[in-house]
């Protein structure tokens, strides 16, 4: 009996579903602060595999229009299948062997909202079934802590690629700290994930479930180290800086 790739997932599916041969696939992680082009990349990357006739799956977890989708701030954007915080990304893969579809490629938006045992999922979807796995998102939180996903993807990635759009500060220095606002004031403490992104935004505990979400009015402002540590949004606070959740 031939060996197959995907043998470790799910029983072998039907002829054609997957590719031939045991390719190792690559998980590759593309990072950096908001505003730096990652969710226009990911779109990108995907019209660039699909032009060559590869098929990928495209895969989202808490798009900041609220809905199923990768949206750019430039204004493209692609309809995604949602990740939920139970999803085994293992399953999608085999929904779509089940349909008779091989999946060459995945690419994940915001994957900084990953579990661990999500991120673990998409390194075996590439060691096991060859798949090529793309994730883009933030590294860390608005308290400048990494993000779960993002720091498992940190250890276990094949490649760590940084973003190269820079984005600056105020100042005129790269920022790379995603300062949460409100009133004008840096916040340092709440829940972990901005859900939509509104006037009103949902932001939901990691510990909580949606239910028990908070609504709030937020906004981000992109800062370097030096004025994320003190705070300072610099003299254009007053007119709500950058990346305005509206």
């Amino acid at each position: 009996m031939l060996d197959d790739p995907t043998d470790a997932l799910s029983a072998a599916p039907p002829a054609g579903a997957r590719r031939n041969g045991p390719a190792r696939g690559r998980l590759k992680f593309c990072y950096g602060p908001m505003d730096c082009g990652k969710s226009t990349l990911a779109l990108q990357i995907d019209h660039n595999h699909a032009r060559q006739g590869r098929r990928g799956l495209v895969l989202v977890r808490h798009d900041r229009s609220g809905a199923p989708q990768i949206t750019s701030r430039i204004g493209i954007a692609r309809r995604a299948t949602e990740v939920a915080t139970g999803t085994d990304l293992r399953d999608l893969v085999r929904e779509q062997w089940a349909r008779g579809q091989h999946v060459d490629y995945v690419i994940v938006d915001e994957a900084q909202f990953l579990s661990s045992v999500q991120v673990d999922q998409l390194a075996e979807l590439a060691d096991e079934a060859g798949i090529d796995v793309y994730c883009f998102g933030i590294a860390t939180d608005f308290r400048s802590r990494l993000f779960p996903g993002a720091a498992r993807l940190f250890e276990i990635a094949d490649e760590l690629q940084p973003v190269q759009v820079e984005v600056l500060c105020w100042c005129g220095l790269p920022g790379r700290f995603n300062a949460r606002v409100r009133d004008d004031v840096i916040l340092r403490d709440g829940d972990t994930v901005v859900v939509a992104d509104t006037e009103h935004s949902v932001v939901e505990s990691s510990a909580s479930a949606r239910s028990d979400a908070e609504m709030v009015t937020v906004r981000y402002q992109v800062l370097c180290r030096r004025h994320f540590r003190s705070g300072d949004l610099g003299p254009a606070a007053a007119q709500h800086g950058q990346l305005r959740l509206s």
